[in-house]
């Protein structure tokens, strides 16, 4: 792996890693095609869909009393597995859950209340790994929300993973259907003989999941499009190089557009972790996967002049996943806004809240986390304010209230307040 210094980039280097784009761009007009098929087709062209891209003939598109069953079958070992991330999760996301208040603003009683949606959509990624780890992710957060229904999609196989199976019932969905990729977003934003229609649809894909997001944006709402996965390990002199080529590897082996990136201030430390990456890449599983997320144009290990331009980078780069393996972490992390998910010390490996920490892993990437952040219990609830005024309060407003209705030459409004002194 190449260590290459901050200062040295161009402008196409530095294009190339601040605006990650999720690649929905190429895919996005077979997309289109796709979702208008399924509004109109239904079940029909989810089969035909599951037959051509997935090369799998799909019977009964509802899975749910498979999970269930999966469930029940699992090895002792992985269903504890399981349950131990799942309370984790639930219990993260139990501290999310915000109140209804209602104040007192001198005869203005004011406040917000917040109710779950009624139906949400959960993706599960499926296709070349299995994903149990998304499904707690995407239902944990919707049923501790309270959300009414939880319809989940999950790629069709000749055989369906047992342990995403199982996690999709331990987490609690209330339906389960075997369709992937574009197809299954269109089935869940429109609905069809089958499948539920819902009022907002989470989840991570690949990009034309992603892009099939984009184009029913609008008619359902969507948590946000994100596009492969991302760290980045910002690293001082007293971090230990095996364990940020570690980050980086398991990050790599996510997917082939997958960016990995170290920072660091200390050239002995960059040149050991790209020495420790290079001797442990013949060693992977999925080292092709792994070899394309390392030549990606957005990874690579970085050498700064100082410790406040490497956080600078950090910051600049706003990363899904950022690793901060230092002396004084915290101070660092209060020079850095915008990430995903942070994760603090070397004994915090991004595996951690990958898997069983408790906090989400469907984050914003592609810099998305200069803007918003990932996903939570907010996702599925809606607010309301309420409010309530007194004789006194609303005569104490009047003036104010009838001077900016006629200013914008709204007299009704001005008159609905003077009716009530009349």
């Amino acid at each position: 792996m190449e260590v290459r210094d901050i200062e040295a980039l161009g402008p196409a280097d530095r294009r190339a890693l601040f605006e990650r784009d999720a690649g929905v761009d190429a895919v996005r007009d077979d997309v289109r095609d796709i979702v208008e098929r399924v509004r109109d087709e239904g079940d029909v062209a989810i089969r035909d869909f599951s037959r051509e891209f997935d090369g799998v003939e799909v019977g009964n598109l509802d899975v749910t009393d498979a999970a269930e069953r999966a469930h029940e079958e699992l090895d002792d070992d992985l269903l504890a597995a399981i349950r131990t991330a799942a309370d984790n999760v639930r219990e993260f996301h139990e501290r999310q859950v915000p109140e209804d208040w209602r104040d007192d603003f001198g005869g203005r009683e004011l406040g917000r209340r917040f109710r779950p949606l009624s139906r949400v959509g959960v993706y599960v990624p499926g296709g070349a790994a299995a994903y149990p780890s998304s499904a707690l992710m995407g239902i944990v957060p919707a049923t501790v929300a309270g959300v009414d229904h939880v319809v989940v999609t999950t790629p069709p196989a000749e055989e369906l993973n047992p342990a995403t199976l199982a996690a999709i019932h331990e987490a609690g969905a209330d339906a389960v259907y075997s369709v992937g990729g574009a197809q299954a977003v269109a089935a869940m934003a429109y609905g069809t003989e089958t499948v539920t229609a819902v009022e907002k649809i989470v989840g991570p894909g690949n990009r034309w999941v992603t892009a099939a997001k984009a184009e029913v944006r609008g008619d359902v709402e969507i948590d946000f499009l994100a596009g492969p996965s991302e760290v980045l390990v910002l690293a001082d002199e007293t971090a230990d190089p095996s364990f940020v080529a570690a980050d980086l590897l398991a990050q790599a082996e996510h997917d082939d557009h997958a960016s990995v990136v170290a920072v660091t201030a200390d050239a002995e430390l960059a040149e050991a972790v790209a020495d420790e990456v290079d001797a442990r890449l013949p060693d992977c599983d999925r080292r092709e996967t792994v070899e394309a997320a390392l030549a990606n144009d957005a990874s690579g290990v970085f050498l700064a002049r100082s410790m406040p331009e490497a956080v600078l980078f950090a910051e600049e780069y706003a990363a899904e996943h950022l690793s901060i393996q230092a002396d004084d972490d915290e101070a660092l992390l209060d020079r850095i806004d915008s990430a995903g998910s942070v994760f603090l010390g070397p004994f915090t490996p991004v595996a951690a809240g990958d898997y069983a920490s408790g906090t989400n892993h469907v984050l914003p990437t592609g810099g998305g986390a200069r803007r918003f952040g990932g996903l939570s219990v907010e996702t599925f609830l809606r607010s309301t304010t309420v409010q309530r005024l007194d004789r006194d309060a609303l005569d104490d407003l009047s003036g104010t209230i009838t001077t900016l209705a006629e200013a914008e030459g709204l007299t009704g409004h001005a008159e609905s307040v003077r009716r009530r002194f009349e």
